[in-house]
Parts: C-alpha cells; structure tokens; sequence
C-alpha cells in the first residue's frame, strides 16, 4: 500500500518484518507443544524467545531459495543454533503461513472494528441531534415527500451496524488455523498437536483443511470490508449531492489553510468524501481476486499467494483509511437546516400530493380522476412557481371534495414527520 493510504495503527500489523515476528511466534508455540508432548528434545522454544530475524537476511537468502518460507527458517537457524534442526518439525510451509496469516488479519480487523464502533458512534450522535430537522426527501433527485435529517443519518447509522455486524462474523470466519501438513491429513502432526497450538494461539483447528485454510475463509473477510465500504460510499455520495451549489444543505469540514482550487479561490469541494468513494472503488475490486482464490487445484496451488500479499494488506488498510476519514467528516459535518427549510418552501408544496390525492378519493372522487385532478394542478404549481394549496383552492373540481379547513390540514408538514421523529420503531 502506498504511503498515503496507510495507517499508523495497521502500518506495523501488516508489515513484513510483523509477519515474522508472527511466523516466530506460531514456531515458537509449536516447538512448545512438541517439547511438551516429547516429540523434540526440549531447548528450542527456550530459544525462540529471543529470536528476531532480518526481513533483510531473509530476502539475501530467498534469493537463492526462491522460496521466503525456506528462506525465513535458514535465517532463523542461524541465529538458533543446534536446536534449529527441530525448527519447523513435522509442518509443511502453509502451516505455518496460513495459521500466522489468520493471526495477523484478526489483530488488522480487530483494530478496524475498534473505529467502526467510533463510526457508528459519530452517526448515532448525528441521527439524534436532527431528529427534528425537516429536509426534502428526494427520488430520482426529484423533490419528494418531507423527512428529517435525522432520519437519513438513522439509516446510514443502521446499515453501519449491519456492517459491523458482517465483520464481526468475518473475523470469527478467520479464526481458523492448520497444522495438518502437506495435503491437510495429518500425515506426521496428530490432530492433537493442532488442537493444542491453536488453543494457545487463540484460535480454532480448522475441520478439514487441505494444504491450506478454505479461501472462501479469506473470501467471507473481503465481501464484509467491501460490502462496508459500499455502506461508507453510500453516506459519502449522499454529503457530495447535498454539498452541491444548488443544494447546499451541507459541507464537508474546511480546515484552517485548505485550498479547495488551483485556479478558482472560491471552491470548497467535498475531497475527502471524493476520496472515500474513490478508494471504495478498489476494496470492492480486491473482492473480485478474493472469490476467485477460493478456487485452487486440487489440495493446493500456488495462484493465490501473491495475489493475497497484495490483496489483504492494501484492503485493510484502505478499509481503516476510509474509517478515519468518515468518523473526521461525520464528527464535524456542517449541517444547515435553515436551507433545508428553503428547499421544503420551494417545492411549492408538492410534498402533499400524495395525501391531497387520498383526502379526495377519501371524499368520493374516483382514483383516476383524483389523479389527474392533482397531476394537472402539481405541474401547474411548479410550472408558475406557485405553491400547490393556492392552485388546488383555485381548482372547484378539488375545491368541491374539500373543504378549507381540510386542504390546511393536508399541507401540514408536521403531519408527514409525525413517526420519523419519534426515532426508532
């Protein structure tokens, strides 16, 4: 992942000198069931501890092995000594790989499920400070029906829950290692063995493994994070059409030097939701290389591991980029009721259409007819810029259905909020 996209708190995780302190670690833990068990002489894990080896050394070494497994254990045996001929006892590479790999993507996701909460948090806050912020609701971008602010930011909150609650499933999905050997049958390891180091490592023996863990293990993490930056892509759009000139019913956070043009010292464009929607656009294709490395041949080939290596450390930290700059923009969104209510005024109270056509069908006109009554007059209302109750008080085919009293009655917009504001069902 290039500089600009990492984060501070993932940049150590997902490193590769991480990774072999992970690779050490699940040795280490190996080596101390075996000891334990009496499979090799005791003195390696006592070892192991104080062991760290150089991403440097290793790729000096891969150079000739063409292979960073090997390559990684002959640059841990030459800091461990004779006990090093029991390193790696009895596993095959992805043993190793896959159980360290389950590891580290736990700890990146933990650290991403940390700042959802603080997301949904931030949106939680947002829904019930505008609970009672009337705004324009909007189809096919066309002025609709009234709704508060609040309760488009409920929405945004209750899919981010959902969201949270896919990558949690997805992290228990992950929760999974092996140490079943070279096509998952436990050829040299018993299953105990694997029992054991996956109790002390946190996780869970994976039911039946071949040479490496089910990718559809993998794939399950990478639909969450793209199914979540869908969801974070959605709000963001949203602020972007109601930033517009024309809109103008919010603003991203300005901060204090920004530039918003090269050329035009006016411009104060929503970057940031820009950026989020545009980075959205990538997790969602790492998807794609995800699902297609559920597919391997037969017990194992080689056709996902350069692809993961690229894949699952630019996803996470794309997904936790995107995380930080949402929970900014939300914790110091700019909200302006004041045009919201412009916007309800200029629809001419088009908004009441539906229910002006039900109060005459109500009253006795036929369906088809009521229909075309307020069709002819809501189009009549925007074309003069006149508000639909004058023009329907204007019209005796209306006007002989309703009374006065009762067309006031059908324009009051507190009428079309009165559930919205009463928050959550």
């Amino acid at each position: 992942m290039i500089e600009r996209y990492q984060t501070d708190a993932l940049s150590r995780i997902l490193s590769q000198e991480y990774k072999f302190e992970i690779w050490l670690d699940v040795e280490r833990v190996v080596a101390e069931v075996q000891e334990a068990e009496g499979i090799i002489p005791k003195g390696l894990s006592r070892r192991l501890k104080n062991v760290k080896v150089s991403t440097k050394r290793v790729e000096q070494i891969e150079e000739t092995t063409n292979h960073d497994v090997i390559a990684f254990l002959e640059a841990a045996r030459e800091k461990i000594g004779k006990e090093g001929r029991w390193l790696h006892f009895g596993l095959t590479s992805y043993d190793l790989v896959d159980t360290a790999s389950a590891v580290i993507l736990l700890q990146a996701t933990a650290v991403i499920l940390r700042d959802v909460r603080r997301l949904i948090k931030g949106l939680n806050r947002l829904r019930n400070k505008y609970r009672n912020c009337p705004q324009m609701g909007r189809t096919h971008g066309v002025f609709a029906q009234p709704i508060t602010f609040g309760y488009k930011a409920a929405s945004w909150h209750e899919e981010a829950e959902r969201n949270y609650s896919r990558l949690l499933a997805a992290k228990r999905e992950m929760s999974y290692g092996k140490l079943s050997g070279a096509v998952g049958t436990y050829t040299i390891l018993a299953p105990r063995i694997e029992r054991l180091v996956m109790k002390r490592l946190g996780l869970k023996p994976e039911p039946v493994s071949t040479q490496v863990l089910p990718r559809d293990r993998f794939a399950a993490l990478a639909a969450a994070c793209a199914l979540y930056a869908c969801g974070l892509d959605r709000i963001a759009t949203e602020i972007r059409n109601l930033s517009r000139s024309e809109i103008g019913e919010l603003a991203e956070p300005f901060t204090r030097g920004q530039k918003g043009s090269s050329a035009m010292p006016h411009k104060r464009n929503p970057i940031t939701c820009e950026r989020v929607c545009g980075l959205a656009k990538v997790i969602k294709a790492y998807m794609v290389c995800a699902f297609d490395n559920v597919n391997l041949w037969h017990e194992r080939d080689l056709t996902n591991s350069s692809a993961e290596r690229v894949v699952f450390p630019d996803m996470l930290h794309l997904v936790h980029y995107i995380t930080l700059k949402m929970i900014w923009v939300i914790e110091n969104l700019q909200v302006f009721p004041d045009r919201m209510l412009e916007h309800i005024e200029a629809s001419n109270g088009v908004y009441a259409s539906q229910r002006l056509m039900n109060g005459l069908i109500e009253k006795g006109m036929d369906r088809a007819a009521a229909y075309r009554a307020v069709q002819k007059a809501s189009f009549s209302a925007v074309r003069t810029r006149t508000n639909l109750k004058a023009v329907a008080q204007a019209d005796r085919q209306i006007m002989k259905y309703l009374a006065p009293a009762e067309l006031d009655e059908i324009f009051d917009i507190g009428w079309f909020l009165r559930h919205v504001r009463t928050g959550r069902k």
